[in-house]
This record gives C-alpha cells, structure tokens and sequence, in this order.
C-alpha cells in the first residue's frame, strides 16, 4: 500500500517506517503534526523541527501541519494533513495506547483508507532490544516521570538503558518504550537513513521534575 508515515523523529514512528518498508508497503509521505502544545495527548514535541532534516537523511516527502494542540481536536489535524494526499493508509507507530491509534483509525474511517500499526501490541522490551540490535542509534531527549532524572537527558537507548528502564517500571511503574509521555526520543542513526545525524549543539534544560535535551544545531554526515 502507499502510506503517510505519521512522523516525530522519534523511534516508534522510525521503526513503523522500517517495518511497513520490511512488509512490502511503500512510504510516499512523512506526515508531522507540530503542535504548539507541549503537553499535547498526540503529539512528540522536543526536537520535533529535527523532522526536516531527518526527512532528507530517509530520502521522503515531508507533510506539515502546525497545531495549537488542543485535546479532541488534534485529530482534525491529522484529517487535514492528509486528505488531500494520494496515499492508501495511514502508518502509526502505536504501540499499546488505544487513545492514539483510535483516533488514527477515526481519521482513516473517515477517509475510508486503511490503518497501519505494526508495532501495535508488541512485546515492548524485545521491540527496543531488537531495535537496537538493528542499529538504530537512539536518544532519550525529554523526561517527564518519576525516576527518570537529568542524567537521562541525551542518555542512549542500549541494552544498559533498557535495563535500566525496566528497574524504573518496577519502582515507579513507567511505560518502558514511554508510550504514556514518560520520555521522548530522536533517532540519530538507523538502516534507513542515507547519513547519520551527528548533534554539534546541545542544551539541557530541567526544572527539577522534568527536562529537555535540545539540539540546537546538527548536521548529517554520509555514511562510509
């Protein structure tokens, strides 16, 4: 099928990417919703202008739509960012939140194109372990739960993060992929992108229970 990718920059919208590309559908957009609302229920918002850059390391179109980010009404902006595009689905990287894919299943329905979730209900650690057997270089660049401190700011995914994510679940009961807003991430390198994302200017900014890592600057650098 030819499918919007819904895209933050962030892991689980990068590897929904790479596994519709695996099952054979053909990515004809990338589609970002900016939304204006850092506390946004749909939303990735740390980092989410990297998505330009990172649209040119996967070689795709990118679709934009700002958003002010208003609850129930976030969902019309995916309607508009896509009705217009010749596509035959659209591919979300939900993974066990119903109030996400739900509302993307609203919009198809309505659109009457196709939903495509392929990490919908996936067993969560071997997903991020696989994930990073794969190669994909990630990083954790907003914090927001208890447990996760300062130090996880710009902190890798590895199989040492992510069993350090599971002793924060067993403590504090947090969503290891943070798939309920606990982390957000940006994925610097992985098999689709024709060069890497090498960040030359950071900032951290936390306010005692929370926190960003900002790139303020990045560049790509082509692989050998």
């Amino acid at each position: 099928m030819k499918l919007v990718g819904l895209f933050s920059g962030g892991k689980d919208s990068t590897y929904a990417i790479y596994k519709a590309k695996q099952e054979g559908h053909k990515i004809h957009f990338l589609g970002t919703v900016m939304s204006e609302n850092p506390e946004s229920y749909m939303y990735h918002t740390d980092n989410i202008g990297m998505v330009m850059l990172l649209s040119q390391t996967l070689g795709m179109k990118l679709a934009t739509k700002k958003s002010f980010g208003i609850k129930e009404k976030e969902v019309e902006d995916i309607k508009i960012l896509v009705k217009d595009l010749d596509i035959d689905g659209i591919l979300c990287g939900a993974i066990e939140s119903e109030y996400q894919r739900d509302r993307v299943a609203k919009v198809c329905e309505e659109l009457k194109i196709e939903l495509v979730a392929p990490l919908w209900h996936a067993d969560v650690e071997k997903y991020l372990r696989t994930m990073v057997k794969e190669g994909f270089k990630v990083i954790i660049v907003g914090v927001a739960a208890d447990g996760l401190d300062e130090s996880w700011l710009g902190r890798e995914i590895d199989d040492k993060c992510i069993d350090d994510l599971l002793e924060v679940k067993k403590k504090h009961g947090i969503h290891i992929a943070g798939e309920g807003g606990e982390f957000e991430t940006i994925v610097l390198d992985c098999p689709l992108y024709q060069s890497r994302v090498e960040v030359t200017d950071s900032e951290v900014k936390w306010d005692g229970t929370s926190g960003s890592f900002i790139i303020k600057d990045a560049k790509l650098i082509p692989k050998n």
